[in-house]
């Protein structure tokens, strides 16, 4: 392959990486973000714990080019992958799990075992995507 090539193929694997960080924080970010500007005017803490999975698109699309990134830099796919399988996975077992237990349409109260598992999954969902958005900086930052 010739240089100009090489330049152009290592052009796009840093625009995916970059791209697709930014895209995987967002969900992360504006949680932090709304939650400290709700904090501040309302003088109440104020934290929408379901805001990263209602933001899961932005994340999906980001983790996707991430893992293209990877796959073209020949770095982190493992982590990024294995991310974002755990996170649709918690996210998605977790939605199921809601629906199937009444959560989801308030015939079951927010208490106990069924809130806690619910909880946990929208937890573990929300860790999985700052692994992969901590991936995507270590890949931006080797790309």
């Amino acid at each position: 392959m010739e240089e100009s090539q090489l330049d152009r193929k290592g052009a796009l694997t840093r625009l995916l990486a970059v791209v697709g960080t930014v895209l995987v924080w967002i969900p992360i970010l504006f949680t932090i973000l709304t939650s400290v500007v709700g904090t501040v005017s309302s003088g109440m803490f104020r934290f929408d714990y379901l805001m990263p999975a209602e933001l899961f698109p932005f994340a999906f699309v980001g983790a996707s080019l991430l893992l293209w990134a990877a796959q073209r830099a020949r770095a982190r796919k493992t982590l990024i992958g294995w991310g974002l399988g755990c996170a649709a996975a918690f996210l998605g077992g977790g939605q199921l799990y809601a629906v199937a237990s009444g959560l989801a349409s308030g015939a079951t109260e927010p208490t106990g075992w069924p809130w806690v598992l619910a909880i946990s999954s929208i937890a573990l969902y929300s860790l999985a995507v700052v692994v992969i958005g901590i991936a995507g900086i270590s890949l931006v930052r080797r790309a």
